[in-house]
């Protein structure tokens, strides 16, 4: 039983340490409130716009483009790694021209993405499929490597079809792998969502960011960074607890 909360205890108590930390700094130590604002008024102001409806919008833009980029990248990253695994040549070639456009550094094409496709939706969801596509894709290649080649005997002996293949066997066999990228590409989706919102925005928790910092509003800039935080604690959890549905023959397997 204490297993099973184990992560959300640990997440308690790494939140409950870092909020003593900032209520010492922002009290007993005396830092300015501008430059370190409490973490009373930080809730405070978080809850008046809460309280007032000025902080939905912003919240469910970020959440709207963090799904809909991770929902994108893992699916072209899973095709893509599936791909490169049934055709090993084709990953001798392309193997290079990914690692360069992984190794440039995002912050840079961000505005590139914005000169290209505008200051819509559309640059903001290409930035975050671009950080989350490599992750996956590197999870789920290395998840199909993986597989033991008697599974597809079994197959041939079944006469299972592509489709049946890859959906009965491939993508199960694959899904550990897929979950550590899909993880660490939620991350990045995240970064990318408030990144793209901090380039070009009118919205989202990125936004907020830049108008309070703009505004010299501390309190408010905290609490976004306060919720952003919360934010990617929550999606991990999630993403936590489908994999232990997903992947509960792995663990009663003992594997």
């Amino acid at each position: 039983m204490l297993t099973r909360f184990r992560p959300a205890l640990e997440y308690g108590v790494a939140l409950l340490l870092l909020t003593v930390a900032w209520w010492y700094a922002s009290g007993p130590m005396g830092i300015p409130k501008y430059l370190l604002p409490s973490p009373q008024s930080t809730v405070a102001t978080l809850w008046d716009w809460m309280v007032s409806g000025q902080l939905w919008p912003h919240l469910w833009f970020t959440v709207h483009n963090i799904f809909l980029g991770l929902g994108i990248g893992c699916v072209a990253g899973i095709a893509g790694a599936y791909l490169l695994y049934r055709m090993p040549r084709l990953s001798t070639y392309l193997d290079g021209p990914l690692v360069v456009f992984q190794t440039a550094p995002k912050i840079a094409l961000a505005p590139l993405f914005v000169v290209w496709f505008g200051l819509g939706l559309t640059a903001k969801i290409v930035l975050i499929v671009s950080l989350v596509f490599f992750p996956v894709l590197m999870g789920a290649l290395a998840g199909f490597r993986s597989i033991d080649s008697r599974m597809h005997d079994l197959a041939k002996l079944l006469k299972l079809n592509p489709l049946s293949l890859f959906w009965r066997i491939d993508l199960m066999a694959a899904l550990p792998g897929i979950f550590v990228g899909l993880k660490i590409g939620a991350v990045q989706a995240l970064v990318g969502a408030i990144l793209a919102e901090w380039i070009s925005g009118s919205e989202g928790l990125g936004y907020l960011m830049t108008f309070a910092s703009a505004t010299y509003k501390t309190s408010l800039l905290f609490g976004a960074v306060l919720l952003t935080s919360l934010l990617g604690i929550a999606l991990h959890g999630l993403l936590g607890a489908i994999e232990g549905r997903l992947l509960s023959w792995k663990v009663q397997d003992g594997r």
